[in-house]
C-alpha cells in the first residue's frame, strides 16, 4: 500500500487508517451492532496484521474510552511504525462523553494521552469538536497552545475533526489538517477536501462506511479516496477478516 502525503507536513499515510473506538469503548456508540471489548492478544494479531498489509495510522483518543491504555501496551517497541493521531477537547468517563475547550483541559488531556500512549509526542494532534466548529476555532486561545505544543515538539502537525463546511475550512485556514466525513451519501464537506487540495492541506475522513451502516465497501472507498484532497480514510474494525476486506477495497479503488 503505497504511502501518500498528508498535504504538506512531511508526514507520509497510509491511504487507510485504522479507528480505535472499538478498541476502548462499547458504550454510547453509533454502530448497527452491538460488541464485546476485544482481548488485547486479538488487538496484537489485528495491529500485526495491519502493519503487515502496509498500514501506518492509528486514529485514537481520550472518548474512545480505554483505547489509549491499551494502544499504549500493544506498541510497545512499534513506535517508529506508526502514525498516531489523537486528539482533545472530548472525554468519556462512566459512560459519558463530555467536551472541554479550554487551554489548562488541552495541555492535561495531551500530557495524559502521552503517558497513556507511552510515547514522547504525537505525529497529528486535532480538537475533537462538539459540533460547533466556528466557537472552538475562533478561540485565539486554543488555536494558539495547539501551535505550541508543536514548537515544543510534543506533536508533529496540528488540526481539528470538525462537523461542518466552515469549520473544516476554518481549521485549514489556521492549522494543518482536518477530519472530514465524506462518503457517497454524505459529500456536503466536499468543499473542505476541495479548499485541501488547492492549498495542500492534510484530510483524514472519517464515516467513510457509514459508521458501518454503508454495505457497499469497495464504492465508498472508491468515491472517497478518488478526492485528491483525500490523504487517508480512517475506518475502526476489531475484526480480522473486515480489516483483510477493507484494505483489499482500498488496493482495488486505488488500482482502478
Amino acid at each position: 500500500m503505497d504511502k501518500r502525503h498528508l498535504g504538506d507536513t512531511g508526514i507520509m499515510v497510509s491511504p487507510y487508517g485504522l479507528g480505535t473506538t472499538k478498541f476502548g469503548r462499547n458504550e454510547g456508540v453509533k454502530y448497527p451492532e452491538s460488541f464485546d471489548l476485544p482481548s488485547l492478544e486479538d488487538l496484537a494479531d489485528l495491529l500485526s496484521i495491519a502493519k503487515e498489509l502496509g498500514v501506518n495510522v492509528i486514529d485514537c483518543a481520550p472518548a474512545y474510552g480505554v483505547a489509549e491504555e491499551r494502544l499504549g501496551m500493544l506498541l510497545k517497541g512499534q513506535r517508529k511504525d506508526w502514525v498516531i493521531v489523537g486528539k482533545v477537547g472530548e472525554e468519556f468517563e462512566d459512560g459519558v462523553s463530555s467536551h472541554n475547550f479550554s487551554v489548562d483541559h488541552f495541555e492535561r488531556s495531551l500530557a495524559r494521552s502521552l503517558e497513556r500512549l507511552g510515547t514522547d509526542y504525537l505525529d497529528v494532534l486535532m480538537i475533537h469538536s462538539d459540533g460547533n466548529d466556528m466557537d472552538i476555532l475562533n478561540d485565539d486561545a486554543l488555536i494558539e497552545i495547539m501551535h505550541d505544543f508543536k514548537r515544543r515538539g510534543l506533536v508533529r502537525t496540528v488540526g481539528a475533526s470538525t462537523k461542518t463546511v466552515d469549520g473544516g475550512i476554518k481549521a485549514l485556514e489556521l492549522m494543518d489538517v482536518v477530519m472530514a466525513s465524506y462518503n457517497p451519501d454524505y459529500a456536503d464537506e466536499k468543499p473542505v477536501l476541495d479548499y485541501a487540495a488547492e492549498h495542500n492541506k492534510g484530510v483524514f475522513l472519517k464515516k467513510v462506511l457509514s459508521s458501518g451502516h454503508n454495505v457497499n465497501t469497495a464504492d465508498a472507498f472508491n468515491f472517497a479516496l478518488s478526492h485528491k484532497g483525500a490523504a487517508c480514510a480512517v475506518v475502526g474494525s476489531i475484526n480480522v477478516d473486515h480489516l483483510k476486506n477493507n484494505i483489499e477495497a482500498v488496493n482495488a479503488s486505488l488500482r482502478a
